[in-house]
């Protein structure tokens, strides 16, 4: 029975090498029978410090190879020959490996001064439910995820705490984009959150756009426009090149001369600016409306950023960002069309966005520089807003009922993107979830 096993593993293909950094991590083999390809005994007392950058796998591992206590490196290959084949006999980082760990031994390996590398066969003692397991989750072909078939099996205490995790991770993720914003805006945070409100603002079609507006100028520069709603107003729609048409309209023609002031004085332009897009979008999100949204929401609150900070519950929140457009864009959606009378208020659903995507990560981001905690306050804060509606949550939800607030809806989208997508069941709780499995 036994050689029947090892024929079926033999036969097994797509092996992936970390799965067998799997293996040896946690040793998921018959580590108590190891031995050498030259049959010398193998005892482990440490696997090693798993090493995910450029190097030796594992590092400061500790074995005792035929007696002899050994403490340096691991190495970790598919075949014995991708020693060669990777270089590591010419390379220095790899002088202090005492053990390589391969799947299919199929060529000698010497050190520099040609002593024999003490070589592991890791295919003779991996035991029979690990190898079953990995098969199950990557022999998959046409599915939407790996684990697709086993995902709603998985103990709920496990995905709780990993979607917490994730949730965090793409927070961290975030955080380094603030960082690098904040660098580029002499770490000035208020202008830091005009700019993420801004592509915000704009949505996926107009992000980008909006996002070239707020960094067509300096932060200065719109500290001095923002004081007044309509510069304000003219100085985003002149940016956008909304003003460019001739409109007999007397609100269009009070945004044009006030505009052509502004680039006067502040000796701006909008020559990098991208273009506006109205295309497929609903009138409520209308470059034209978001604009006007934006202007009124920076234009009411003078040192908005230091508000924010202060603040930690969501009707608070849902307060403060509960603007409208000014009076002309109550009856109209674009320059010179009336249409009816509505107050286009920024909605709740659209507030729930400009949390998740600008405030939450902005609070987290800044609590993170003043060497702070705020991951209580984070968690609660995320929970009271309602998941994101997008396919992939959808998808996930048909396979087990789990995005009850935006934090889950946040951590699906970072296990697919990050995990899902890449293959990268490994590194994943669900997958050694059931990897785990006896």
């Amino acid at each position: 029975m036994r050689f029947l096993i090892r024929q079926q593993m033999l036969k097994f293909e797509g092996m992936r090498e970390d799965f067998l950094h799997y293996l040896w991590k946690y040793k998921k083999c018959n580590v108590l029978q190891f031995k050498t390809v030259n049959g010398e005994s193998i005892k482990i007392v440490s696997v090693g410090q798993h090493n995910s950058d450029a190097g030796p796998d594992f590092f400061n591992a500790q074995l005792r190879i035929d007696g002899q206590l050994w403490a340096g490196n691991v190495e970790i290959h598919i075949k014995s020959s991708d020693w060669y084949a990777h270089n590591h006999e010419i390379d220095p980082n790899y002088d202090n490996v005492i053990l390589h760990v391969v799947w299919q031994h199929d060529v000698e390996v010497f050190r520099k001064d040609n002593s024999h590398m003490p070589t592991l066969v890791l295919k003779n003692y991996v035991e029979k439910t690990a190898i079953e397991n990995y098969k199950r989750l990557f022999n998959r072909k046409g599915q939407w995820i790996n684990c697709e078939k086993d995902f709603a099996t998985v103990d709920d205490f496990v995905l709780k705490n990993w979607l917490e995790r994730l949730y965090f991770e793409r927070l961290e993720q975030k955080a380094r984009h603030i960082e690098y914003l904040l660098n580029n805006s002499n770490n000035d945070w208020e202008a830091v959150l005009f700019k993420m409100l801004a592509k915000n603002f704009g949505l996926k079609v107009n992000g980008e756009v909006f996002y070239s507006i707020a960094n067509s100028v300096e932060f200065s520069k719109i500290r001095k426009l923002n004081k007044n709603l309509l510069s304000f107003e003219a100085f985003l729609f002149g940016q956008g090149g909304l003003l460019d048409a001739d409109i007999e309209d007397v609100y269009f023609q009070d945004l044009k001369k006030e505009y052509l002031f502004i680039i006067q004085k502040f000796q701006i332009n909008n020559a990098g600016v991208l273009p506006l897009q109205f295309f497929r979008l609903r009138p409520n999100n209308f470059p034209t409306i978001r604009l006007s949204q934006l202007a009124r929401l920076i234009s009411s609150h003078q040192n908005l950023f230091s508000k924010i900070i202060e603040m930690s519950n969501l009707e608070q929140f849902y307060e403060l960002f509960e603007v409208e457009v000014s009076d002309y864009w109550k009856s109209h959606f674009t320059f010179g069309k009336q249409s009816r009378p509505s107050s286009k208020k920024i909605s709740k659903p659209f507030i729930d966005l400009l949390m998740i995507n600008t405030i939450i990560p902005l609070k987290f981001s800044y609590a993170k520089h003043q060497n702070k905690s705020i991951d209580a306050e984070i968690v609660a804060l995320i929970n009271e807003i309602p998941p994101e509606k997008n396919n992939i949550v959808a998808k996930y939800n048909s396979l087990k009922v789990i995005s009850n607030s935006a934090l889950q809806s946040q951590a699906l989208l970072q296990l697919k993107s990050n995990y899902c997508d890449k293959n990268d069941c490994l590194q994943c709780a669900v997958g050694n979830a059931l990897l785990n499995r006896n």
